[in-house]
């Protein structure tokens, strides 16, 4: 019953999301028949059974990384179909009304080739290495000693079917280059089976910096192996901050640096976020709080915490998705300010999760420079 209606919720989205694309780009211009009409319908059938099958084949618990790659893909480009799709029939609807011939036609042309030119962008984006993004950031209270830490922040990495070991090495180099004091991994590593992704993540190894390199756990950990993904980062030299802190020292100055679970781990016994836990005892001085969602600054204003670092939106990861991860987190991507004394620097992240497309929300290494306020 459980894979029915899996299958059943799957199917419906598939065809709310072909539905645009077949109106703009077969029945407008093709009319009700004839060979395009025809041909395009059953492609278009063909698509809207093939995406379920593969998503639940992928993600299912067959686990299949063929499938992943096949349905993760036709996922990303029927989302920017259907956006260009939708844009494509109103101005359609508008061309016709002011009596242009075969607007239709010229308007499929027209789609069609926007979707294709997006797409191939969209890829070359995922797969670059990410830009990195240097923000200076003002903390009340910190000494002059930390004045100028850097704190380097890789996230939402999601290493899945696609093997980018190479890019892993890649990026390592690209967060040493940065010459960071702090590095931190805001969560969601990987993706799929802990074996198949562990050569992936294995050169995060490489990674220097002298005050320390801390890692917390996102959604996407707790979807999978959530303890062995733990583990094995603490083997690979990243220090793993699960409600609790660690104090960094320079000279005579002290920062806090606290992380927590993600919210999707109170699924599992004895996880979940827990900030006075992360606290306690902690002595007075700037804190610095790890939370992979950005939705969890409410605790962190509460907690007056001077600086919550966050990833999972992926900045809406394929425009204009980010006005629907706006729904459901306060911020999408940059620093912002809360409450009285809090702020929050959100990541677009590092990699890409699922359709293996970044479309006007590039990747990106966080260098996060503390300045004494």
């Amino acid at each position: 019953m459980k894979i029915a209606l899996r299958l059943l919720i799957a199917l419906t989205v598939a065809a709310l999301l072909f539905a645009a694309p077949w109106w703009t780009l077969v029945a407008a211009p093709a009319g009700s028949g004839g060979p395009w009409f025809w041909t395009g319908t059953a492609l278009w059938v063909g698509l809207t059974l093939l995406l379920p099958v593969t998503m639940i084949l992928g993600h299912g618990p067959a686990q299949s990384d063929a499938a992943v790659l096949v349905g993760d893909t036709l996922l990303g480009v029927a989302w920017i179909l259907f956006t260009w799709s939708i844009a494509g029939a109103v101005v359609g609807g508008v061309l016709s009304l002011a009596g242009v011939a075969d607007a239709a036609t010229a308007v499929a042309v027209a789609v069609a080739a926007l979707t294709a030119a997006l797409v191939a962008w969209a890829m070359y984006e995922a797969r670059r290495l990410p830009r990195v993004r240097t923000v200076e950031v003002p903390i009340t209270g910190l000494g002059a000693a930390l004045d100028g830490v850097r704190v380097v922040v890789v996230t939402d990495t999601h290493f899945a079917a696609t093997d980018r070991e190479r890019w892993s090495r890649r990026v390592v180099e690209l967060v040493n280059a940065q010459h960071p004091d702090i590095a931190c991994h805001a969560g969601d590593l990987a993706d799929g089976p802990f074996e198949r992704r562990k050569a992936q993540v294995d050169p995060l190894a490489g990674v220097q910096a002298p005050l320390g390199k801390f890692y917390i756990t996102g959604n996407h950990e707790y979807f999978g192996d959530a303890l062995a993904w733990i583990e094995h980062m603490r083997a690979l030299g990243w220090q793993p901050l699960r409600n609790e802190h660690r104090v960094l020292t320079r000279g005579d100055d002290r920062l806090v640096l606290a992380g927590i679970d993600d919210p999707t781990g109170i699924a599992l016994p004895g996880h979940g976020p827990d900030l006075p836990a992360a606290l306690a005892g902690a002595p007075k001085a700037p804190v610095v709080l790890l939370a992979h969602q950005p939705k969890q600054i409410v605790e962190a204003v509460a907690g007056n915490v001077d600086l919550q670092i966050s990833g999972h939106t992926h900045g809406g990861q394929i425009w204009p998705f980010h006005y629907l991860v706006r729904l459901d987190q306060p911020v999408v991507a940059g620093l912002s300010r809360h409450g009285h004394n809090t702020q929050l620097y959100t990541s677009r992240g590092t990699g890409f999760w699922g359709p293996p497309l970044r479309l006007f929300a590039p990747s990106e290494v966080s260098v996060l420079v503390l300045r004494a306020a």
